[in-house]
């Protein structure tokens, strides 16, 4: 398969080797830190803001909870979070974006009309007017920063459909009478996958900043939670007697963020020819081919 060929040949450039092994240090230090936490991230085991020590690593918080314990329970949820907002918002802006391209006409109008409002707004002051409107309730958030990401993506994708509808093969296809959503389901869609891997691993650089500034603003998972991004928060100020309290998740989102990003970049060099090798370039050439034949 296509995706499957330009992810291998990404992992073996070293921009997509180091994207891959700084946002999966990241992640596989997430899903396995709530197992081998030293104590409960709720619990009181020393005193406010107290330095490292060897029975707390990284010292206590601003109410005297282990740091190391709240770091390794802190980024499960933004990561699933992020996840489902980037699925959401790929998937409601991939269908919008080949939808106005293809139908054309007044639906494309109406369509891009309403992604040109949508896009008048930041995606954070557009997530915290929602999220204000209704409450900070978690499937809210992620709704809404998914929806910040659609017009984005069905621009991207609007683009790329374009130019593929106009080939022979999806020609060939309408004049057999197939219904336009089936063209755009078989013919189409599978020919946006270099540009639809693009958009969402740079849609989830940018949802796991947007959750991460929505926590440190107290829209998220309410107290005792831990999280990364709160902990930011309600950890700056006693910065100067731990600094580790706000340093460690702080660099734990950058890493997430700069390795999705560096993987993402690596992806997009592949897709366009950049960074192929001669045999991976045949190889993802032919599944092409074979795809649009």
């Amino acid at each position: 398969m296509q995706w499957l060929a330009t992810l291998k040949a990404a992992v073996r450039t070293p921009r997509g080797a180091v994207g891959l092994g700084l946002t999966g240090f990241v992640v596989l230090l997430a899903v396995i830190g709530p197992h081998v936490e030293p104590y409960s991230p709720t619990n009181f085991v020393t005193i406010p803001f107290s330095t490292p020590s060897a029975q707390d690593l990284l010292g206590g918080d601003t109410l005297g909870r282990d740091v190391l314990s709240r770091v390794l329970d802190g980024g499960w949820v933004l990561l699933i979070m992020a996840v489902a907002a980037t699925a959401f918002g790929v998937i409601v802006g991939g269908a919008a974006g080949i939808s106005a391209a293809y139908l054309r006409g007044k639906i494309d109008g109406i369509i891009m009309r309403t992604v040109d409002v949508v896009l008048a707004f930041p995606s954070l002051v557009f997530a915290l007017m929602l999220v204000s409107i209704i409450g900070p309730k978690l499937w809210l958030i992620v709704l809404a920063v998914g929806f910040a990401h659609a017009p984005a993506v069905a621009r991207v994708l609007r683009s790329a459909t374009l130019d593929i509808s106009e080939r022979d093969y999806v020609k060939a296809v309408e004049l057999q009478g197939v219904k336009p959503a089936k063209v755009m389901r078989s013919e189409i869609l599978p020919n946006l996958i270099s540009p639809l891997m693009v958009e969402t691993g740079l849609r989830l650089t940018y949802s796991i900043v947007l959750m991460a500034g929505l926590n440190f603003l107290g829209f998220g998972q309410p107290p005792p939670a831990a999280n990364w991004g709160f902990m930011i928060q309600e950890n700056r100020i006693g910065l100067s007697s731990n600094p580790w309290a706000v340093v460690v998740p702080a660099a734990l989102i950058a890493l997430l963020t700069i390795g999705t990003n560096t993987f993402t970049d690596a992806i997009a060099r592949v897709a366009i020819g950049v960074d192929r090798r001669p045999e991976e370039a045949a190889l993802i050439d032919e599944l092409v081919a074979r795809e649009a034949a």
